[in-house]
């Protein structure tokens, strides 16, 4: 039973770590027009245009991951350097605390545990303006 909240646990963290935000928009009178639906429309197309052009959530989103991965690399292996250093083994210890940074730091960056998953910001920048040139104020993404 156990075992199967655990993996419910996971997908979920994993669906929500892949939702990407959406822009928040001002209610100006282009907003009060088009209605919620009109609104969520146009984004939609938005959307659709900035992927097209090459301007994907997820760009750049790589380098993110490997950043990641060294910092939890290098603050696993100090930690597990200490460890290992008061247990009397100071390379197994950096060593097991390495890997296990490297793989908390991906995990995290996957799952979204540690910071939101925010889209790229060509993403965002596209979706942006093609908005405003509809008559739309952005002032934000969530």
């Amino acid at each position: 039973m156990r075992t199967k909240r655990f993996v419910v646990g996971v997908l979920a963290c994993g669906l929500v770590g892949c939702s990407t935000a959406k822009p928040i928009l001002y209610e100006n009178q282009k907003y009060q027009d088009e209605g919620r639906s009109g609104a969520d429309r146009d984004i939609a197309e938005c959307t659709e245009l900035a992927n097209r052009a090459g301007a994907t959530p997820d760009a750049g989103k790589g380098g993110q991951a490997a950043r990641s991965a060294g910092v939890g690399a290098a603050g696993g292996a100090a930690a597990g350097a200490v460890g290992g250093a008061i247990g009397g083994s100071p390379g197994i210890g950096a060593a097991a605390g390495a890997a296990s940074g490297v793989v908390w730091s991906l995990f995290s960056w996957m799952f979204g545990w540690m910071t939101p998953s925010q889209p790229s910001s060509a993403h965002t920048t596209y979706v942006d303006m093609c908005l405003a040139e509809r008559g739309y104020q952005v002032v934000g993404w969530k």
